[in-house]
């Protein structure tokens, strides 16, 4: 019988982030804007963005690293559909192990690598080359969550887990950048990602509802679509931040 798809994979997804695709276009093109180099993508997942601002520098090369292979031969099959296999390479390790510095720096979803979001922020400031930048994206609350929504996000998560969008911005200007825009996920972004994210598991389930494996990734589902609906819908927030070295 057919195994379910792996929880998480993004199949559906073209990024793994709640960003859509005209956000994706502006961000490409302000960021290519500079003319880099060198990209740098730390936890790049298959790395959709690290791609495109590479397909839109003529001569540039970049660098995606994750430890999540199934994501890394998704971006090595992309980039050689796209005719960028010899100028994107996708690296199998921590993102905190990298120490070459680059002209544009990518980290959309992917601090946890360092710790902390100010740890984050600390070491990419260490390596954006003078005059790069940097797309630093991390959650953010909307509104402080009250103690009984908390209770339905993810196990362990508290209120300091997270700041609101001043305090995240304020991290990234004491770690050393000026905030050339600031911009946040949209509640229809957020609930495309989520739905897409949920999509091949929910489908698996329609056509194979007397699975033996159907009861424990119904139970899996339902978990997760209760983090979001119960829990962090309307509360949580991302943001996208382009960022220069001051």
């Amino acid at each position: 019988m057919t195994s379910p798809p792996p929880a998480g994979n993004g199949a559906r997804l073209t990024f793994m982030a709640p960003l859509s695709a005209a956000r994706a276009d502006r961000i490409v093109t302000g960021l290519a804007a500079g003319s880099p180099s060198t990209v740098v993508d730390l936890g790049c997942g298959w790395g959709e963005l690290l791609l495109r601002v590479v397909a839109a520098c003529p001569g540039a090369k970049g660098i995606g690293l994750d430890t999540h292979e199934p994501d890394l031969a998704r971006g090595r099959a992309n980039a050689e559909a796209r005719g960028l296999d010899g100028r994107v390479t996708f690296v199998d390790g921590p993102a905190a192990d990298h120490r070459d510095t680059a002209d544009l720096l990518v980290s959309v979803g992917a601090y946890q690598a360092f710790g902390t979001i100010a740890s984050a922020l600390g070491a990419i400031r260490e390596l954006v080359n003078p005059g790069g930048r940097v797309l630093f994206a991390a959650e953010f609350w909307e509104s402080p969550p009250p103690p009984d929504r908390l209770a339905l996000m993810w196990p362990g998560m508290s209120a300091d887990d997270c700041t609101d969008l001043a305090g995240l911005v304020d991290q990234a200007i004491a770690a050393g950048f000026r905030p050339l825009r600031v911009e946040t996920a949209t509640r229809d972004e957020w609930d495309e990602f989520e739905s897409l994210l949920a999509a091949d598991r929910e489908e698996w389930l329609i056509t194979h509802p007397n699975h033996p494996e159907a009861a424990a990734v119904r139970e899996q589902a339902d978990s997760q679509r209760n983090i979001w609906l119960r829990g962090h819908r309307g509360l949580m927030g991302f943001a996208y931040l382009t960022l220069g070295p001051s």
